[in-house]
């Protein structure tokens, strides 16, 4: 259970560390698990995912994402090369169709933290494996969770679980703190009418990079983030991967927004954590 102190300071700075979330033993499970899913990717179904140009790589195998596990390559590797070593992510329904990680996204502990933090109804709608490659993991440009993940009123909410150390040498998360207060910018992620594409609509955001703080967190650390909370991270070039687990969460009494990039089909509707656990 969350202290007091500490749900002030998620409300004041938009974002919370919470030191020790995760045991070893869940951590060597996810990891496994992960490696797993991987040996198991057909290269012939392969894409590449650019958090910097995500309209460029957004291809149908990505939009149809939502209710299945795939797995995503980095701009500047090659599955021929060493599947192993140039994964960018695995998503992005890891949380509802792999047993090892539905356990680990439906915790007690996890509902909590987001009943504490404001959730009503917490439903996850997304999950992913980040692997933040040793010499190629790409950055992630500054940005708000809820530009992609979009409900009115706002209650998306990050749940960034370090699966390594998260330091500034391997691209850990950085973000300015406070950011969330002045709401989320008039810039959104969306499907095109026909649905088939996705596309940026709104006046491109400009934040002021120099008030990062970095968000260097260990192995096991849980990182909760607000929707509307400006954060990014650096390219690794280190010698050391970055993995994290990321669970993304809405408030189920609000309407998921269709016109969101991430859609499911009738027949698999987000699941309230109150339903599963």
């Amino acid at each position: 259970m969350l202290t007091e102190q500490e749900i002030n300071t998620y409300q004041s700075q938009g974002y919370l560390l919470i030191r020790d979330f995760l045991d070893s033993s869940h951590i060597d499970a996810c990891r496994q698990q992960a490696m797993s899913i991987l040996e198991s990717q057909s290269s012939e179904s392969a894409s590449v995912f650019s958090s910097i140009d995500q309209t460029r790589t957004s291809d149908d195998y990505f939009l149809d994402s939502g209710d299945k596990i795939r797995c995503f390559f980095e701009e500047d590797a090659s599955i021929q090369d060493d599947p192993f070593r140039s994964i960018n992510k695995i998503g992005h329904a890891l949380h509802d169709l792999d047993p090892v990680f539905e356990k680990m996204s439906y915790s007690r502990d996890l509902f909590a933290i987001a009943t504490q933090i404001g959730l009503s109804i917490p439903t996850i709608v997304q999950s992913q494996v980040i692997f933040k490659q040793p010499r190629i993991g790409g950055k992630v440009m500054p940005h708000q969770d809820s530009t992609f993940l979009y409900t009115d009123p706002q209650s998306c909410t990050g749940f960034w679980m370090a699966l390594e150390d998260a330091n500034v040498h391997n691209g850990c998360l950085m973000g300015i703190p406070g950011s969330h207060r002045s709401g989320l910018a008039n810039y959104r992620f969306v499907r095109t009418k026909d649905g088939l594409s996705v596309t940026f609509e709104g006046s491109v955001p400009h934040w002021d990079v120099s008030e990062m703080v970095t968000l260097e967190a260990k192995k096991g650390d849980l990182v909760l983030l607000d929707g509307s909370f400006v954060h990014m991270s650096h390219e690794n070039r280190s010698p050391n991967s970055r993995w994290a687990y990321i669970l993304h969460m809405i408030d189920g009494q609000y309407n998921w927004d269709e016109r969101n990039w991430l859609q499911r089909p009738p027949d698999m509707s987000f699941r309230r954590m109150v339903d599963v656990i």
